[in-house]
């Protein structure tokens, strides 16, 4: 989950929110991410650091081969994943996503509830694919096929041209 040298991170390919722990994770098509508070209908709007988990559809393709079956993304519990990656895991890293701001909190590491909810293996494969937790620092609406790009790459910057 090294930092991305190309900024784009393609776009919101899906999103999961569960009303609680335990409950299954439903898709939705977008979503309100609150500024210090998390998404909107999540189980984790309110915490203090854990407001949105963001995976990458290639790390869950590798992950698949890994395992040798499909992962699907509400599977894994994560709320978002990117259609490019790999996802920024460095603290303080910060994406647009939508009209949101998102700060990188620290890497996700898988639930040892992968197994049973996806197979044995699963939990290992998932491991150093798990994703990110991110904060919410600017609120807004993130949509299906929203773009997601890295914030503090700026038009001039070494990162941005």
């Amino acid at each position: 989950m090294d930092d991305l040298v190309d900024v784009d991170l393609g776009t919101v390919a899906s999103i999961h929110v569960a009303k609680a722990t335990k409950l299954p994770m439903r898709p939705v098509e977008s979503v309100v991410a609150e500024a210090g508070a998390g998404l909107v209908g999540d189980r984790y709007h309110g915490s203090k650091h854990r407001h949105v988990t963001v995976q990458s559809a290639p790390s869950l393709a590798d992950a698949s081969r890994a395992l040798g079956a499909p992962v699907d993304a509400g599977a894994t519990r994560r709320n978002i994943t990117l259609s490019g990656g790999p996802v920024p895991g460095r603290p303080g890293t910060r994406i647009r996503m939508g009209e949101a701001l998102l700060e990188v909190v620290r890497p996700a590491a898988p639930c040892r509830l992968m197994d049973d909810l996806i197979g044995p293996g699963a939990t290992k494969a998932l491991h150093a694919r798990g994703g990110t937790v991110f904060r919410i620092l600017e609120g807004g609406v993130i949509r299906l096929g929203d773009p997601v790009v890295r914030e503090d790459a700026q038009e001039g910057s070494p990162e941005g041209s």
